[in-house]
C-alpha cells in the first residue's frame, strides 16, 4: 500500500478576521468562513473538542483522503489562542503511520492529554495520545481487533466525580446484531480497560454516541436499524452507567424516529444518515443533567416529508423523554433539506445545533445552519453561518456516495466554533467560524440588552480558573466581588464604570495575592460571587478544589 509522500510541517495560520454580516431580517446571520487548515488533501468527517481547563486551547481532527498515491489518515488541527490561529497536520504522526485507517474519534482529558481513536486497515481500534497538544503522538495502542465502526469518545473532566480523569470510546461491534461495545483508559490512553459489550439490539444497532452528565454518569446512545437496506433508523436506544462502565441501564428503545439513512439523489447521491448525536447539560444551572439526542427524520410527526432535524430530550436522567421537536424553523413540507446535525451545550446552558440546510439556495447545494435555544429546546432561533453554498459531491472510490458522515460543534470562553466539511475549493475541507455569543442571544440578535443577569460560574468545581459571566442594562457603576463562607472579602474582580452589555471575567489561581483579583493562595473551599449594578444585586457559590 503506498501511501501519501507529502511532507507535513506543522503550519501557524495568521490571525483570522471574524466578520459577520445581517441579511433579510434580524434572525439571519452569516459569518466570515475560514478553513481550519488549508490543504490538497480531502478532509472530512469533522469533529472538533475544548480543552476543559483552558478555553484557549482547541483540538480537531477529520478523515484525511488523498488517493494518487493512496492516503488515508486522521487530521490533527489545534488552537492555543482561542482560535486566533491554528496549526496542525493532514496526519497523525503516532506509528505505525503506514496503517492508520481514519475514522477519528478524540477528546481532551482532565490532564490536557489528547487521545484520538481510529480505525486501522486490519480490523480493530486503534489508539494514540499526546502530552504536547498534537505536536507529537504515541505509538498506536490496540483497543480490540474487532472489526466495527467508528468510535467516539468522551472524558470525565469534572472534579467531584469519582472517575475523575476517566476517558471512553464507544463503537458498534461488527457481528450478527451489532452491539455497542466501550473501554476506558484512566491514564491518558497508556493503557486501555478490556472492551465491554453494553446491549443486545435487536436486529442490529449503528451509530454510536457517548458523552458524560453530572457526578461522573456516562450516557451512551445509538440508533436500532431495519433488517435490510437501506437499513433506516427506527429507534433509538439509550444506556447510563454511575459506575465508571461497570454496569449499564439499557434502554434499548428509547423513543421512535424514522431516519434518512441513504442516497440523497438531490444532492448528488451523497449517502446520508439520520444517526444520533447526544449531549447533556453540566452548567450547575436550571437544566442541570437533561439530556439532549438530536436525529434527522421525515415522515414521522413532527418531521415533515422532507429531512428534519429532531430533538428528544429527557430531564429524569434518561428514564423518560419528550416527544419530538422539530428543530429547523422553515415551514413543514416545503421540500427543504436539513442533514447531519450535531449538538453542543455551551456552558451559559445554551443549546445549539449545527446542521446542512438547502433552504436558501437551490436542491443541489447546501448551507449551514446554526440553531440555538436557550430555554432547553421549547423555542429556537436560527442563524446561517456559513458565507457561501457549496454544492455536495461523492468523494470517489471510498463507498457509495461517500462525502463523509457528521459535521460537529464545540465551544470556548464566550465563542461557538462550528466544524463542517465543504467543497467550495474543489476539495472537501474543514471549515469553521467563530460565533460570539453574544450575538446569538436573544437579547443581542433585536439590538435590546433588556436585563440584568449574574450567571453561574464555569466550569465549576474549578481548579486553576473559573469564568464568570454577567449583564448590564444600563450604564453605571459596577462591582463584581468574592467572599469566603465567613464574609470576608478576598477578591475583586470589577469595580468601575460599565456601559450596558454582556462581560465576561475569570478568577484564576494563578499571580500574586487575591487582592488582586485572583484566587492565588486561598485554600478549597465554598465562596460566593457577588455583583451590584445600581439597584440590582445578586449573588452566587463557586467551589474551589486544590
Amino acid at each position: 500500500m503506498h501511501f501519501y509522500s507529502k511532507s507535513y510541517n506543522f503550519l501557524l495560520l495568521s490571525p483570522l478576521l471574524i466578520a459577520q454580516n445581517f441579511v433579510k431580517d434580524n434572525t439571519i446571520i452569516i459569518w466570515e468562513n475560514f478553513r481550519l487548515f488549508p490543504s490538497n488533501v480531502s478532509q472530512t468527517e469533522v469533529f472538533i473538542v475544548t480543552h476543559p481547563s483552558n478555553p484557549d486551547i482547541m483540538f480537531a481532527s477529520a478523515n484525511t483522503i488523498i488517493f494518487n498515491p493512496f492516503f488515508v489518515s486522521e487530521g490533527i488541527y489545534v488552537t492555543s489562542n482561542g482560535g486566533n490561529s491554528w496549526y496542525g497536520s493532514d496526519t497523525c504522526k503516532g506509528a505505525p503511520i503506514t496503517l492508520h485507517g481514519g475514522d477519528p474519534g478524540i477528546t481532551i482529558n482532565k490532564d490536557g492529554t489528547f487521545i484520538l481513536t481510529r480505525r486501522g486497515f486490519s480490523p480493530g481500534l486503534y489508539s494514540h495520545y499526546s502530552t504536547d497538544f498534537g505536536i507529537s503522538w504515541s505509538n498506536q495502542k490496540t483497543i480490540t481487533n474487532d472489526d466495527l465502526e467508528r468510535a467516539t469518545m468522551t472524558s470525565d473532566v469534572h472534579p467531584s466525580s469519582p472517575f475523575y480523569g476517566r476517558s471512553y470510546a464507544a463503537w458498534v461491534k461488527f457481528t450478527s446484531n451489532y452491539p455497542i461495545n466501550f473501554a476506558f483508559t484512566d491514564d491518558g490512553g497508556v493503557n486501555w480497560s478490556a472492551p465491554v459489550q453494553i446491549n443486545n439490539p435487536s436486529p442490529r444497532g449503528a451509530g454510536g454516541d457517548i458523552t458524560m452528565g453530572p457526578n461522573g454518569k456516562v450516557y451512551v446512545c445509538w440508533a436500532r436499524v431495519t433488517p435490510v437496506s437501506p437499513f433506516t433508523e427506527d429507534y433509538v436506544g439509550v444506556a447510563s452507567s454511575t459506575n465508571g462502565g461497570s454496569t449499564w441501564q439499557v434502554t434499548e428503545n428509547a423513543f421512535d424516529m424514522n431516519g434518512i439513512n441513504g442516497l440523497f439523489p438531490q444532492k448528488g447521491n451523497i449517502r446520508v444518515n439520520g444517526l444520533p448525536d447526544i449531549a447533556v447539560d453540566t452548567t450547575v444551572g436550571p437544566r442541570n443533567g437533561w439530556i439532549y439526542i438530536i436525529t434527522t427524520q421525515k415522515n414521522l410527526a413532527p418531521a415533515g416529508s422532507d429531512p428534519d432535524v429532531i430533538l428528544n430530550r429527557s430531564t429524569d436522567g434518561g428514564q423518560t423523554w419528550s416527544t419530538g421537536i422539530r428543530v429547523n424553523q422553515d415551514p413543514v413540507n416545503n421540500g427543504k433539506i436539513q442533514y447531519f446535525p450535531a449538538v453542543h451545550v455551551d456552558k451559559q446552558g445554551g443549546l445549539n445545533v449545527i446542521f446542512y440546510d438547502d433552504r436558501n439556495t437551490t436542491s443541489d447545494s447546501s448551507g449551514v445552519f446554526l440553531a440555538r435555544s436557550e430555554n432547553g429546546g421549547d423555542n429556537w432561533r436560527e442563524f446561517e453561518i456559513s458565507d457561501k453554498n457549496f454544492k455536495p459531491l461523492p468523494i470517489g472510490g471510498l463507498g457509495q456516495g461517500y462525502q463523509g458522515d457528521n459535521i460537529s460543534i464545540t465551544s470556548s470562553n464566550s465563542s461557538l466554533w462550528p466544524v463542517w466539511m465543504d467543497n467550495r475549493t474543489g476539495v472537501y475541507q474543514i471549515w469553521s467560524a467563530r460565533i460570539e455569543l453574544s450575538s446569538v442571544n436573544v437579547e443581542q440578535t433585536t439590538g435590546i440588552i433588556s436585563d440584568f443577569r449574574l450567571e453561574q460560574n464555569y466550569p465549576n468545581p474549578f481548579n486553576p480558573g473559573t469564568n464568570i459571566r454577567f449583564r448590564i442594562s444600563d450604564f453605571g457603576f459596577v462591582t463584581l466581588k468574592v467572599f469566603d463562607v465567613l464574609g470576608n472579602e478576598v477578591a475583586i474582580l470589577v469595580n468601575e464604570d460599565k456601559q450596558p452589555g454582556t462581560y465576561e471575567v475569570n478568577f484564576s489561581t494563578k499571580g500574586e495575592s487575591a487582592s488582586s483579583g485572583n484566587a492565588y493562595g486561598l485554600p478549597s473551599g465554598i465562596y460566593f460571587y457577588k455583583l451590584q449594578a445600581g439597584s440590582f444585586v445578586d449573588t452566587k457559590k463557586m467551589i474551589l478544589l486544590r
